[in-house]
Formats: C-alpha cells, structure tokens, sequence
C-alpha cells in the first residue's frame, strides 16, 4: 500500500486537496526562483500546458537495500507555472527543500533497507509561455551600464567545472577584444560558441558540462551541458553574469522535431529528454533566455550547415529566447544536495540522483535506475 500522497494546486490553501488518512503539508514550488525584467514579453500570448508524470521503481542487484533519491523539481516564473503538483509512493521519510547557494529545489525521499519495491509517483501540471526578451531594451540597458546586484554576482564566480581564469580567459579577451559594450560582449561569445562547437552523439546524456577541459583539449564537441557550459564560462570570465538552467523537454517544438515532438495526440515519453539552456545578466533588462547547443543539435539532426537560412533563424531567435516546449528546474553546479548524499558536490541536477546501499545509480540509463517520465500536452 503507498504510504501517503501529497496534493499541491499553486499557492492557495482552498486548492489543497485532503484525502481521508492522508498528510498532507503545503509548499508553493520555487516562488521567486527567477526576477524576470519588464522587457519579458508574455502578455496576450497563447500558453501550452502539458500533464507531466515522473514514476520511480528502483531496482538493486540484492532484495534487501537502502535506497535514498533527490529528484528535481520545477520552479515557478512568469513563462513557467506549475499550477498542480501531486507525489505519492511507499518510502519511509521525505523532504521538499532547497537548502543550497543556488535555491534548487529537489523532492527528497528515502526507504529503509527491505525487501520491498521501492516506488515513487509524481504528477505534475505545467502552463509555459514563449519567453522572448525585446532586443532594444536589452541593447539600450547594456548601454546604460548599470551595477551589478550583489545576489547576481553569484553568477560571475568560478566552480569546479566553470573555470574563468587560464585559457577560458585568454578566450574570453580574444572574442571580446575592442568590446566594451556587455550585449555587444555577449553577441561575441554566441557566436563564437555556436560556430565552433558542435553536437557529439557518442556523448553519454546531456555531457560533463567541463568547460574548462574543453578549451584545454581543444575538441569543441558535446552535448546541451557541454556547450552551455562553454558560453557561460566566458561570459563569466568576461565579466558578463551567466548561468546554466537546467530541465527538461516537455513536447512538440513548432520550429523543428530536433528540439521535440509528441505523437499527434500530445503524448511524448521524456524519459531522456532532459535539456541544459543558458541564460545571461544585463543590468537593467534583467536575466535574458539563450540556447546555443540547439544550434549545433539542429544542425546534426536535419544535417544542416551553420550558415544555412533555417539555422541562421534559430542563432537570432535564441540569442534572446526560449521555445517553451520545456520546463526548468534550477541553475545549480558543483553544489552539495540536502541531506548530503555519498557523491559531493554534485555536477549539476538536471537528471533525479540516486543511491542505493550508497552506491550512485546511473542517470543515463532510465531502464537501469529504473524511472519512466510522460508528457501530455493539452491540445
């Protein structure tokens, strides 16, 4: 029998539902996650909501194990809403925390050593709209050169895998010599990244997201993490506020099937559909949507070059915007999960992590771990 479910619709208590021997405690998911500038431009746009489902059943070679799970949830902004949220499974304890710098939010539950299945529901529904900053706005507040605020300045430091220093730096001045312009900076590096880079298939899920290994090797090949991680080095060591924000796919993209599609009905099966952006600072307009590492995936995928007309349309499109056939969960790197897990810090929490008996389960593998995530989008 599953030990409890917990219902969550927005932030109001009238919306919570109560079921009979149930427990049910509220929390709003990720309220101000992101400050959005008044340059956003969403009013008056049509949304998508999608039903997403996330079931966990985790497997071990022996009967009787300890199995400990963080699992990655969505925060709430103004082109992301998570209007109804629901969990439920058979494990012994849980949390819903973001004890860490970045404010990841993360479903945490664990199971006592048993022989018994280790399972774990989540229903999730989510309204996006098209996020797309105005270009003028950005360019006239880049101009302007306001401050930094302290708490953005978080997004300037080094980590283990960002580096801004060495050649990441010598890279940065290169690009950006003659600059002094943030966004011209910014426009730079884009495309720098989007022409150098390119997508590598043999790359295990989304990449190691090393930047700094991939300017020491040289070999600018990867998936999303990896060329995310690249463009948000140098915007750092070029003094240019820069994250990575991590998901996943939600369904169909209107601009490609390379960047996502469903089946005629809205269904897809998102499983391994988990997806890194990007996103830079500029005072004044605020955080700005940006996707370099779907260039080079649409270029692989419909075999195009980098300068035909299709792939020039998507460079300016996400130098400023996401396609919102996708949801966010957080922008975290080398940070430490609560309650601390054998394995810290962790990379990035873009895929749920797992430990059973403390050794790590592999996230790559959704069959191993073993999880299984749909999508329904309401048509």
């Amino acid at each position: 029998m599953l030990r409890c479910a917990r219902v969550f619709r927005g932030a109001h208590k009238k919306d919570i539902v109560v079921k009979r021997r149930d427990f049910i405690k509220t929390s709003i998911l990720g309220v101000g996650a992101i400050s959005l500038a008044s340059s956003e431009l969403l009013a008056g746009q049509k949304s998508r909501k999608f039903k997403v489902i996330m079931d966990f059943d985790i497997k071990y070679d022996e009967p009787n194990f300890e199995a400990k799970l963080w699992n990655p949830l969505p925060f709430n902004a103004e082109y992301q809403k998570i209007r109804f949220f629901k969990f439920d499974g058979n494990y012994d304890e849980y949390n819903i925390n973001r004890n860490n710098p970045y404010d990841a939010k993360t479903l945490y539950t664990y199971w006592k050593k048993s022989d018994k299945k280790k399972l774990l529901h989540m229903e999730m529904e989510i309204e996006t709209k098209e996020r797309v900053i105005n270009l003028k706005i950005i360019e006239e507040a880049s101009k302007r050169n306001f401050p930094i605020p302290e708490d953005v300045k978080l997004f300037l430091k080094p980590t283990k895998h960002i580096p801004t220093d060495g050649k990441i730096k010598e890279v940065a001045d290169k690009i950006t010599k003659g600059k002094n312009d943030a966004f011209e900076k910014v426009k730079a590096i884009y495309d720098w990244v989007t022409e150098t880079t390119f997508r590598d298939p043999k790359v295990l899920g989304c990449g190691i997201g090393d930047a700094g290994k991939m300017v020491e090797s040289g070999y600018f090949g990867g998936k999303c993490t990896d060329i995310s991680s690249l463009f948000v080095a140098i915007l750092r060591a070029a003094g240019i506020p820069a994250r990575e924000v991590f998901g996943i796919r939600l369904g169909k993209s209107y601009f490609s099937k390379a960047l996502g599609k469903s089946d005629a009905k809205g269904f897809a099966n998102i499983s391994t559909w988990q997806h890194c952006r990007a996103e830079y600072y500029i005072a004044g307009a605020g955080w700005i949507p940006s996707d370099p590492a779907d260039i080079t995936k649409l270029e692989l995928v419909e075999k195009l070059d980098y300068n035909h007309p299709k792939v020039k349309k998507l460079r300016e499109k996400y130098l400023h915007s996401w396609e919102m056939n996708w949801v966010g969960f957080n922008w975290g790197r080398d940070f430490v999960l609560y309650p601390k897990p054998t394995q810290f810090p962790l990379n990035m929490l873009g895929y749920p992590y797992g430990e059973v008996e403390d050794e790590v389960l592999n996230y790559y593998n959704p069959k191993a771990f073993s999880f299984n995530f749909t999508s329904q989008e309401e048509l």
